[in-house]
C-alpha cells in the first residue's frame, strides 16, 4: 500500500536499537527458502539492521510415520516454534500460512501476510508416466498425498485411482516417488514446487474445478509476539492487502466450521471490481458426500483511512493495522457467513461423519 515506505522508514527509526532480528524458522529446504524470501524483503526495506536465522525442527517434522490428520495436534509445524518466541529466543517466525490454526495461542499474533503465489495444488507423475493426467493414470494406480482434503476431493473425481498417505518434505516426497514403485503420482502445493525450482516436475496443475485448495495456501505468514510494537511495525510493510483479505475470509470460513486438517474443507477466492467472491466446501472422506457453495461481498478499500484505536483487537489470528478495518471486517464476515450457510445445509453432519471415520482409522 503507499504508504508502506513511510511506515517502514518510521520502523526502522522505531527499531534502530535492535542490531539483529532473529527469524525462526523449520529445518526444511523449503521452509529456509521462504524464509530467506521474507528475510530479503526486510532487508531491503532495513539496510540498517542484521537478520540472523535460527532453525529448529517441529512435531510435524519428527513423526513420519503416522498421517498429519491422525496426530491430532493443531499446531504441528509451529508449536516449537512458538516456544522459542515465547522464550524471546526468536523475534519473529515465517510460516507457510497454510500451517498456522486458526486460533493461535494467547501471546501470538500473524504480523504480515505477504503476496500470495499460486494457492493451486499440483501433480508430480512417476518417470514412467511422465505426460499422463490423472484421468489417464491406469486403473488402481496410487496416488500419494497427506492431505484428506485433495483426497477426498479427487476420489470423488477419478474414481479409478486409489488415494494412501505420503510423509516427509518435499524432498522427501519426491524421492519417495521416483526411487519406489509404490506411487505413480504425488499431490504437491504448486508454490513449494515453485519456491524449490522445480516447476519442471508439475505434469497437471489442479484448478478448483477439479480440486479447491487449503486455507491460505500460497501465502507465507509471519508470526510475532502480539504485544512486540517494534517488530510488528517492522514487519507490517509486508503485508499485500488482497492476498490478506482473501485470507481473512479463507480462515474465518475455517475457523467458523471447526474444521482443521483432519476434516476435509477447501476453499477458492478472488477479488475482482471491489467484490471478493468465497467458495467454500466440506466433503466426507471418500468424497462421496460433498456440499459447497459460493458468497461475494463488496470490499471497499478508500485511497486514504482513518488510523484504528491502537488495541485494535486481532481478526483470525492476523494484526494488520496498515489496512482498512473496515475491509478486514467485511472479509471476515463473508467467511463467517458462508460458513452459517454451509452448516444450516447440514456440513455439520458431514465434517462430524469425516472425523468420526479418521479418528477410527
Amino acid at each position: 500500500m503507499s504508504g508502506n515506505g513511510d511506515a517502514a522508514a518510521k520502523a526502522e527509526e522505531d527499531s534502530s536499537k535492535m542490531r539483529v532480528i532473529r527469524v525462526g524458522t523449520r529445518k526444511s529446504q523449503l521452509a529456509r527458502i521462504q524464509t530467506d524470501t521474507v528475510v530479503a524483503m526486510l532487508k531491503a526495506l532495513y539496510p540498517g539492521l542484521q537478520f540472523e536465522i535460527v532453525a529448529m525442527s517441529t512435531i510435524g517434522d519428527k513423526i513420519l510415520d503416522t498421517a498429519l490428520s491422525k496426530i491430532g495436534e493443531k499446531s504441528l509445524f509451529t508449536k516449537e516454534l512458538e516456544h522459542a518466541l515465547e522464550r524471546n529466543e526468536v523475534d519473529l517466525v515465517v510460516h507457510s500460512l497454510k500451517d498456522l490454526p486458526t486460533v493461535l495461542p494467547p501471546g501470538f499474533t500473524i504480523g504480515a501476510i505477504c503476496k500470495r503465489e499460486s494457492p493451486y495444488d499440483a501433480v508430480v507423475f512417476h518417470p514412467k508416466f511422465v505426460g499422463k493426467t490423472l484421468e489417464t493414470l491406469p486403473e488402481k494406480s496410487v496416488v500419494g498425498t497427506s492431505s484428506l482434503r485433495r483426497a477426498a476431493q479427487l476420489q470423488r473425481k477419478y474414481r479409478h485411482l486409489e488415494f494412501k498417505s505420503i510423509r516427509g518434505n518435499l524432498n522427501t516426497r519426491l524421492r519417495k516417488l521416483d526411487e519406489q514403485q509404490e506411487f505413480s503420482a504425488i499431490i504437491l502445493a504448486v508454490a513449494g514446487l515453485q519456491r524449490l525450482g522445480w516447476q519442471n516436475r508439475v505434469g497437471q496443475i489442479l484448478h478448483p474445478e477439479e480440486c479447491m485448495y487449503a486455507v491460505g495456501q500460497g501465502a507465507l505468514g509471519v508470526e510475532v509476539r502480539a504485544k512486540d510494537q517494534d517488530i510488528l511495525n517492522l514487519v507490517g510493510v509486508l503485508h499485500d492487502c488482497e492476498t490478506l483479505l482473501r485470507c481473512i475470509a479463507e480462515r474465518a470460513f475455517l475457523r467458523h466450521l471447526e474444521g482443521g486438517c483432519s476434516v476435509p474443507v477447501a476453499v477458492h477466492t478472488t477479488m475482482k471490481d471491489g467484490q471478493l467472491y468465497l467458495t467454500g466446501g466440506v466433503w466426507s472422506l471418500d468424497g462421496s458426500d460433498s456440499m459447497q457453495e459460493t458468497m461475494q461481498a463488496a470490499i471497499h478499500i478508500p485511497v486514504q483511512h482513518e488510523d484504528g484505536p491502537e488495541d485494535d483487537p486481532q481478526l483470525v489470528g492476523i494484526t494488520a493495522r496498515n489496512i482498512p478495518r473496515g475491509a478486514q471486517l467485511a472479509a471476515e464476515n463473508l467467511g463467517i457467513s458462508l460458513a452459517n450457510l454451509l452448516l444450516s445445509k447440514g456440513a455439520k453432519n458431514i465434517l462430524d461423519v469425516a472425523r468420526q471415520l479418521n479418528d477410527a482409522h
